[in-house]
């Protein structure tokens, strides 16, 4: 008889961030929020909320800040998944703001998306990866990383070192890392247990999680695409138009 095989807790709630001013894509973020700037036809924010409904995803806090009435305007008739938005009067970075809508996200494991990436999966969903390697006894954040050789739309020299058993180490200022921040994850609520108060970045509680042994990565398997400034925007466009490089391809 063959064992069953357990099927992975998929989180039911997402939040999207979508606060930022987008600067270093300026002019075209001068009056259109970076969420809402369409590559290959379809609104940045529209790819990560679709990754999301595809697999079951049934509420998603997006939060706004910049021109954040046209993100509003533009979601106001989507019900898959259901969205519930988290208002900025100022701009609180990432872990700011994800501590702010804490209280609409829950209190189980949820999925964090920066809205503006893009993402192709390999053979096997990301999201579901994701949340098949999820330890809750073991985690408090899982990121998803992207292999930097592969990434479109980056210049950097990565961000973390990942190990056989899932844990990961930072980059230190001399070196090139293998793995990239892909802007996909999932965190706990508990990884937030005496967080700063105001605007704060994630890096403070990433920092905090791998001296604990408890934030660990997946590497992505699938292609990963990084919109910063023009020219990244159009180095993706120019990509997706000709298929890219995807052999699985959703």
């Amino acid at each position: 008889m063959q064992p069953v095989t357990a099927q992975p807790v998929v989180p039911t709630h997402a939040m999207v961030l979508a606060a930022g001013f987008g600067t270093r894509l300026r002019p075209i973020t001068e009056n259109l929020p970076k969420p809402l700037v369409r590559v290959a036809g379809t609104p940045l924010i529209d790819y990560a909320l679709d990754r999301l409904a595809e697999i079951g995803v049934g509420h998603a806090v997006v939060n706004t800040h910049w021109l954040g009435e046209m993100i509003e305007d533009h979601l106001k008739g989507r019900t898959r998944p259901k969205i519930e938005f988290s208002h900025e009067r100022e701009i609180l970075e990432t872990g700011g703001g994800i501590l702010k809508a804490l209280p609409q996200l829950g209190d189980a494991p949820f999925y964090v998306v920066n809205g503006k990436i893009i993402w192709f999966n390999g053979k096997v969903d990301a999201l579901l990866r994701l949340a098949e390697a999820w330890d809750d006894e073991a985690m408090d954040g899982l990121l998803l990383l992207q292999p930097t050789a592969t990434a479109v739309g980056y210049d950097g020299r990565g961000d973390f070192f990942l190990d056989q058993t899932g844990r990961i180490r930072r980059r230190r200022e001399w070196e090139v890392a293998p793995f990239l921040y892909s802007g996909i994850q999932i965190l706990h609520p508990r990884l937030f247990k005496n967080a700063p108060k105001g605007a704060f970045s994630l890096n403070i509680l990433y920092d905090r999680a791998i001296e604990a042994g408890r934030l660990h990565g997946l590497r992505h398997d699938g292609e990963w695409y990084h919109v910063s400034t023009p020219r990244h925007l159009a180095e993706v466009e120019a990509r997706i138009a000709i298929g890219g490089d995807r052999p699985y391809g959703t």
